[in-house]
């Protein structure tokens, strides 16, 4: 694993969160090793509760970070990474993690967990954001208030790769063929020049404000071999293309999208066989396809793959706010807003919309 030498600007040997407190600490250059390590070893532990996300949101964002941990004997136990977004469209919160579908807390006990939760509740009043959430794989705050929106969908990988076509169901397994009876090619990419054409295309048709392409790049630099980027051609020409993040034996495509073509050719279908053979071939275990919104597109689509549905729990404790956030493209009043957006030409909303996702989360 890498993580870029400039991930937190913090200097000193260590930076208790609270000065009457020290059971808790902000993550800084010479503990990122440690953090990861734990982060590595710690079975609560994501690939978005690696160190490197500090770096990337501060930089691509400009959002404040709070990334906490506490230790034991000089070892860490216990981590939440948070991030603070202060927007005057879309509020004030404190959330781990934006930008990712999983966060919270990982920790090796109990205690250290109630250690960590204890501060986060402190920092968020302190602070008097909104609210503070939880992107939790298991629930957490029973208590709190939660959406019943987001899932993810997550399937074990056969070490045969006929095996894994075949638990394909029948009519996705069609389309995968037909991708490869029309002669897509799959090449991993090292700059993400093809692959941001191929995902802005693809979320400027939904209506959905597009990341910048620095973001990505700081992705990419940032988790380097972790983070790898599929492109899918047809006779030379991009069709589609994916970003996917690996963590320990799983393999999780991230961004992904096509242009106008790419349904035609089937070659969304065809990346994502392409993504799992070849994912197969280096050992990994588990196929993450990723959080979707129940009631989507997406959702269908993994559905239609024989994956099944594994319910998220985004838990909140509401501070300033009255109810929790809905700021999602399924909310009514924003149908106008998407609709509108799909109707900018490409290079505009490529450049007004990095503006506005960055407060999105």
């Amino acid at each position: 694993m890498s993580t870029h030498p400039d991930v937190v600007a913090h200097q000193q040997a260590k930076v208790p969160l609270f000065t009457d407190n020290a059971n808790v600490f902000l993550l800084q250059t010479n503990t990122v090793a440690a953090w990861d390590k734990f982060v590595a070893a710690c079975p609560e532990a994501t690939f978005f509760h690696r160190a490197g996300w500090q770096y990337v949101i501060e930089q691509a964002f400009g959002h404040r970070t709070w990334f906490l941990y506490t230790e034991m004997a000089g070892e860490i136990h216990g981590i939440l990474p948070l991030v603070e977004i202060d927007s005057v469209l879309f509020g004030h919160s404190l959330s781990s993690l934006p930008f990712c579908v999983y966060g919270g807390i990982a920790a090796q006990s109990d205690a250290a967990r109630s250690v960590l939760d204890d501060a986060a509740q402190r920092l968020a009043a302190q602070l008097k954001v909104d609210y503070l959430e939880y992107r939790n794989l298991k629930p957490f705050h029973t208590d709190w208030p939660t959406k019943n929106l987001y899932v993810t969908f997550r399937r074990e990988i056969n070490d045969d790769i006929e095996s894994n076509m075949l638990a394909i169901p029948r009519k996705q397994r069609a389309m995968v063929r037909k991708g490869i009876k029309y002669g897509l090619i799959g090449c991993i990419d090292e700059v993400v020049d093809r692959f941001f054409y191929a995902y802005s295309v693809s979320v400027h048709r939904l209506g959905t404000p597009v990341f910048s392409k620095r973001y990505f790049q700081l992705l990419k630099t940032t988790f380097a071999e972790d983070c790898e980027l599929l492109i899918i051609t047809h006779e030379d020409e991009v069709v589609s293309a994916v970003m996917s993040f690996y963590f320990r034996d799983e393999v999780l495509p991230y961004y992904g999208g096509g242009t106008d073509e790419a349904r035609d050719l089937a070659a969304n279908d065809f990346m994502y066989w392409e993504l799992m053979r070849r994912a197969c071939e280096r050992g990994y275990k588990i196929f993450d396809f990723g959080r979707s919104k129940q009631g989507t597109g997406s959702f269908s689509f993994k559905k239609n793959w024989g994956f099944e549905a594994q319910p998220l729990f985004y838990e909140y404790q509401l501070h300033q706010a009255k109810a929790i956030p809905d700021h999602n493209p399924l909310n009514p009043k924003y149908q106008f807003f998407i609709k509108a957006w799909q109707n900018l030409p490409l290079p505009l909303a490529n450049l007004i919309g990095p503006h506005i996702v960055r407060n999105l989360g």
